[in-house]
């Protein structure tokens, strides 16, 4: 997902009853559209299990986006040479056991309109992944941190959940990669504000999540501001969507600082918003990484390297991320356990 990595801000709820998790799911994806809905003119929703259903009705649609439970999704065919490289004790079992994160974050996984199939760019891209390798998938949503649980224990044989590559899970995890970690600056339509550096929001009101990563690369522009005799940031925290669409429709705050995709995806879903500005969820240090995620030493990370290469190649994972709002994040090829952001420093 160290204390900051930019993948938290999706971190799961805690494991309570299964009815509590299913409802807090589907809460968190319709309280997201019907804010944008209510607030901003439209709603949102975005999807990631599928089915071959054809075109949605209107009512599964949002912003163009479809969220109904039949998702049409783009597929892979299986590249022999490719499947070869999986264990041959995966091979044989011929499925791809995955794990995801039950909260609800669209556009990377949440549930559909029936409240029971779980869609999203994530599960696109692990499906694709899967059909390369002639492996059928076997999908489980589970907390955050029994993502990695399922990891060490064997359970999963990846976890496709905007995982973060870091220094610090590189000793326990293999990587590769197919998205950039990107965190964005969104804004009222029509701000005419963009934002490249700190400069640019000395003196805004700019809110953030707590315990973030983006938090931290905040609180490190304003700091640097005030060394160099500019305004500091005015930094507000909200924990949910609805309250920071509020404060950007009251004119409370400038802007919001959060993870890319769903700043993309609010933009597209409701079109009341932009993004004036995006930069690296590693801040100046490095550029994050989002990577399918396996157990170190595991005998899967060619593989996935591999099938993801292939889709990039042949412009399938290009359809997956056009249809979630998720191109500017796109990937030339996949990369096996490239510079991960920097393990925290002491008292960090």
């Amino acid at each position: 997902m160290p204390r900051y990595p930019a993948d938290v801000i999706n971190s799961a709820f805690t494991a309570r009853s299964s009815y509590v998790n299913r409802t807090r799911r589907s809460l968190a994806a319709t309280v997201a559209a019907i804010a944008a809905s209510a607030l901003l003119g439209a709603c949102g929703g975005s999807s990631d299990a599928a089915t071959t259903g054809g075109k949605p009705a209107k009512g599964d649609q949002v912003g163009g986006i479809n969220i109904g439970p039949d998702q049409d999704r783009v597929r892979g065919k299986k590249v022999a040479a490719i499947a070869a490289l999986v264990p041959e004790s995966v091979r044989e079992r011929g499925t791809l056991k995955l794990g995801g994160s039950a909260d609800a974050s669209p556009p990377l996984g949440f549930y559909a309109t029936d409240d029971k199939t779980r869609i999203g760019s994530e599960l696109d891209l692990a499906t694709l992944v899967a059909d390369t390798l002639g492996l059928k998938v076997e999908f489980e949503a589970v907390s955050w941190e029994n993502l990695f649980v399922g990891l060490d224990s064997g359970k999963f044989d990846a976890v496709f959940s905007n995982v973060t590559v870091t220094e610090e899970r590189k000793e326990k995890y293999d990587f590769a990669t197919y998205r950039l970690d990107d965190v964005a600056f969104e804004a009222k339509k029509g701000s005419g504000w963009k934002v490249k550096g700190p400069g640019d929001v000395a003196g805004k009101t700019v809110s953030v999540s707590s315990g973030t990563n983006q938090e931290k690369i905040l609180l490190d522009w304003s700091k640097r501001n005030e060394q160099a005799g500019r305004k500091p940031v005015d930094i507000k925290y909200f924990q949910k969507d609805t309250d920071y669409y509020l404060a950007l429709q009251s004119g409370r705050i400038d802007a919001h600082l959060g993870p890319n995709p769903s700043a993309a995806y609010h933009v597209a879903s409701a079109g009341q918003t932009e993004i004036v500005g995006k930069i690296s969820g590693g801040g100046d240090q490095v550029q994050g990484k989002i990577a399918a995620t396996t157990k170190k030493d595991s005998g899967l990370v060619d593989a996935y390297a591999a099938a993801l290469d292939h889709a990039i190649k042949d412009g399938s994972y290009a359809k997956v991320l056009k249809r979630w709002g998720l191109s500017s994040e796109a990937v030339e090829k996949s990369e096996i356990n490239p510079q991960g952001l920097p393990k925290p420093k002491s008292g960090e």
